[in-house]
């Protein structure tokens, strides 16, 4: 039975990197170069069709310590209610933005020509909705990173370089 946590150990090493190294790039790199470059409709499909329930395993290194759960508590609670509140939240304004876009420009034209008033109403409440929302998945997608940097690095400092 010693032998297992030897064993579980490179691949347990190999999931906690490639968890943070996925956590970073969807929010540094890939959200914001498809916000950049796709039209709005388009940037709303794509992030409705990315998020997925995250996938929890159980190792036996994590249980040994609260210092070493407790991270993955963190990034399970904030992805919990990134998954169940925010993002869905987040989701429905942006499509309600769009369609209130589309009713917006349907207004009626005074005297022949377009008046520019800027967003009507409902479309700055709207804006506001997604704002809200919008902040708290960010905040708790940081928080979650800030929760595996921390427990990568109680990793790294356990790693023996002696035998490397």
């Amino acid at each position: 039975m010693d032998q297992v946590p030897a064993l579980l150990a490179p691949f347990h090493l190999l999931f906690y990197s490639t968890l943070l190294g996925t956590e970073l790039y969807q929010t540094f790199v890939m959200t914001k170069v498809c916000y950049d470059v796709l039209p709005r409709s388009a940037f709303t499909t794509l992030q409705k069709h990315i998020f997925l329930p995250p996938l929890f395993s159980r190792f036996y290194s994590i249980i040994r310590s609260k210092q070493d759960w407790l991270p993955f508590a963190v990034a399970g609670l904030t992805a919990f209610l990134n998954l169940g509140v925010y993002e869905p939240r987040t989701s429905k304004a942006m499509v309600d933005r769009i369609h209130q876009a589309t009713r917006d420009s349907r207004q009626p034209i005074e005297n022949g020509s377009i008046v520019d008033e800027g967003p009507s109403l409902e479309m700055q409440r709207l804006n506001r909705v997604f704002s809200k929302n919008h902040a708290m998945t960010i905040h708790l997608n940081l928080i979650s990173i800030a929760a595996m940097l921390f427990y990568g690095w109680r990793l790294a400092s356990r790693l023996n370089m002696a035998s490397v």
